[in-house]
């Protein structure tokens, strides 16, 4: 095993709906990452405790034999829910019906162990925003994209550096919509402990149903009909602005594209106003 492969135990595990799932780890003392950045998790499902107890059940042999079947490490990258300051990591999970891996890990129960890389990965980070300086961070996601947007915003320098923050959210369906709880008392939790905090604006959206107070529609028509720009009561300018996509590789394409057609440019090199994580 590379000797950045740790291993680690699963802490709790929240259900959101049938298809999704939240999950904390213990953090290895040694690891360090920013947050906004990814990490790859393996699970080898034959360690599981759901399949070590089928496999116990009367001695039926083809239990164990799937058992053994799947007797293999599986790794995927996974953005950080948590503070880089958390005491464990938490992470948000789609269950992909036939994907290899997920499909495995809606099976966790706590007490299972996981591997861990301890090397982060990714520049989904806001040190990467040199120019234009920080004034409005627009932080835009659908599904587990979430993640990355929740760590930087339990991070206290992200409530110094900016002077408004809009989170939109986007998904499916209600219940689709998780941590929502959390989302609205973050302004309390991290916001009251600096000077000066930046105010935080929560946009629900909510695309399949009607829902009083979400919006309905998908973020790149929300953004190019100036809906979502009316309900932050803030412009987009590419002198002040700083975008950051997270989520369905679709959405991040078609919201990327309409962002550049409203003016704002890619961020390179630490200049510009659109960030965007392709670990999908």
């Amino acid at each position: 095993m590379s000797d950045n492969i740790q291993t680690v135990t699963v802490l709790s595990k929240t259900t959101w709906t049938p298809n999704l799932f939240s999950f904390t780890v213990s953090r290895p003392d040694s690891f360090k990452f920013t947050a906004g950045q990814f990490v790859r998790l393996g699970v080898n499902p034959s360690q599981l405790s759901y399949y070590k107890q089928k496999a116990v059940e009367n001695g039926d042999a083809s239990n164990e034999e799937l058992r053994e079947a799947l007797n293999e490490d599986i790794f995927r990258a996974y953005s950080i829910v948590s503070s880089p300051f958390d005491e464990v990591l938490e992470f948000f999970s789609i269950v992909i019906p036939d994907g290899a891996f997920t499909s495995q890990l809606q099976h966790l129960e706590v007490g299972d162990k996981l591997l861990l890389n301890t090397m982060p990965f990714g520049f989904l980070t806001l040190a990467r925003y040199q120019k234009p300086l920080p004034k409005d961070l627009w932080l835009l996601a659908t599904g587990t994209g979430l993640a990355p947007f929740l760590s930087m915003l339990q991070d206290l320098k992200t409530w110094e550096d900016y002077e408004h923050i809009i989170l939109a959210y986007s998904a499916r369906s209600t219940e689709e919509l998780a941590y929502i709880e959390k989302i609205e008392s973050l302004q309390e939790d991290f916001g009251s402990l600096v000077d000066n905090p930046a105010q935080l604006m929560f946009i629900p959206i909510v695309t399949r149903e009607s829902v009083e107070g979400a919006l309905t529609e998908r973020l790149p028509k929300l953004l190019l009909d100036g809906t979502l720009q009316e309900r932050a009561g803030i412009a987009l300018d590419v002198d002040s602005t700083h975008v950051m996509l997270c989520g369905n590789p679709e959405m991040v394409e078609d919201t990327k594209e309409t962002l550049k057609t409203l003016g704002l440019v890619m961020n390179r090199r630490g200049e510009g106003n659109i960030a965007v994580e392709n670990y999908w």
